[in-house]
């Protein structure tokens, strides 16, 4: 009997239900008993426990919160949100301008970066135009996803296959096979949104309000941290491919953006305090009960029995886009890139690893950090979620069109 892999059914269940009798659930409720179900039963010890979980995710996590948190405090992030969509004159054109804003910011930003930026957003722009805020929930996670597909610097696995791929041009590479297909996969998105959503599509014309800054000294410390952000991802991406010799991790970057705003503003433990801890328990649970899941062995086995060409394109999508749900994409990836170099793989293959471990987050609400970063977030600030149901039903047509997608440019083109 494989206790991890029952656990992990059990934690898939509850997060479709959320409900047992009279009690409700949170997602981080739900990971956090997975986890020390696996740690009571004894299949995994603590000391691999603590092993498991990512500090570089969860400082990264963390940086990112504090100034999310600097941003809507202040009131610079409703400031800003008029002066970015204020062209938006119709839902058709505020939906269209929320998929391809945090689609073309996620191919250089990261994408768990803009889904704690972009949550509270889009919340108050479902507000103000009395629109559901489940549809542009939905349109985000979608957004951060898809768009983060087309650059190397767009999530961390694909600057892991970027790097451990050996790809002579990365930048290149990404953006000649894999630009097009993302942007007709955004629009696949909205079209998808739309056939489920009609009654969010209304025709009224959409007036936009000017939010003033409610703290402008916390605001200009927020506006410098997204200034910083900006200058270190550049930083970073010149160093990737001109001296890849120097460890700058994305840790860094969130963590000294967080700095003006942890040793400058005064109300840096109020922010601290408010900054969405769930998300980190969440994350730290996911990591134990992941590990014992791989520990049991039960996928690296299948995988060997099978006599299927784990190189193949059309292979490359489904483990990639099947096994991100339950083991995460970063790790899948770290696992399974050396196969695919051992096999001798052209570039094809390596972009097909990268953009299935990415899509893969479509397809349900644990297969990408971003669509837990939104939710949990959502739960906290409004009171608005978005049920495994309610995400799987949009998710699993749209990742099937973006894998066909995907699949036919980099097969035929």
């Amino acid at each position: 009997m494989n206790i991890p892999v029952i656990v992990l059914c059990a934690v898939f269940v509850l997060i479709a239900v959320r409900r047992v009798g009279k009690l409700h659930f949170g997602l981080w409720q739900i990971m956090l008993l997975g986890a020390v179900a696996v740690l009571v039963t004894g299949q995994i010890g603590p000391r691999e426990a603590l092993g498991a979980i990512d500090p570089d995710i969860m400082l990264f996590l963390f940086g990112v919160f504090v100034v999310g948190q600097a941003l809507e405090e202040s009131g610079y992030l409703f400031h800003f949100s008029y002066l970015a969509f204020r062209r938006a004159g119709s839902a058709d054109g505020l939906i269209l301008s929320i998929l391809f804003g945090f689609g073309l910011a996620s191919a250089f930003l990261m994408n768990d970066t803009l889904a704690v930026i972009g949550t509270p957003l889009v919340l108050l722009l479902a507000k103000q135009h009395r629109m559901s805020p489940k549809v542009l929930l939905l349109a985000l996670a979608f957004a951060v996803t898809i768009g983060s597909v087309a650059s190397p610097i767009g999530n961390p696995q694909n600057l892991l296959v970027a790097i451990h791929g050996r790809m002579p041009n990365p930048f290149v590479e990404f953006f000649r096979h894999l630009a097009l297909p993302t942007v007709i996969s955004l629009f696949a998105a909205f079209f998808i949104l739309k056939f489920f959503y009609r009654e969010s599509f209304h025709g009224d014309a959409l007036v936009h309000v000017r939010h003033d800054l409610r703290d402008k000294p916390l605001a200009r410390l927020a506006r410098l941290s997204l200034i910083l952000i900006m200058l270190l991802v550049v930083a970073k991406l010149v160093l990737v491919f001109t001296l890849p010799q120097i460890d700058f991790r994305l840790t860094w970057i969130a963590l000294i953006a967080a700095a003006p705003i942890i040793f400058l503003s005064p109300k840096r433990w109020r922010i601290v305090r408010h900054i969405d801890w769930r998300t980190l328990v969440f994350f730290a649970a996911m990591f134990v009960l992941m590990e014992s899941v791989w520990m049991s062995g039960l996928f690296q086995s299948l995988m060997a029995r099978g006599n299927l060409d784990p190189a193949s394109i059309g292979m490359i999508f489904a483990v990639s886009v099947l096994l991100s749900q339950l083991v995460s994409n970063v790790p899948l990836v770290a696992l399974y890139l050396p196969m695919l170099m051992h096999a001798g793989v052209s570039t094809r293959e390596l972009l097909a690893l990268a953009s299935g471990a990415t899509l893969a987050g479509n397809l349900f609400i644990l297969g990408a950090a971003s669509n837990v970063i939104i939710i949990q977030n959502a739960e906290r600030k409004g009171g608005h979620s978005l049920s495994f149901v309610e995400f799987a039903r949009v998710g699993i047509p749209l990742t099937l069109v973006n894998v066909l997608v995907y699949w036919l440019f980099l097969v035929l083109f």
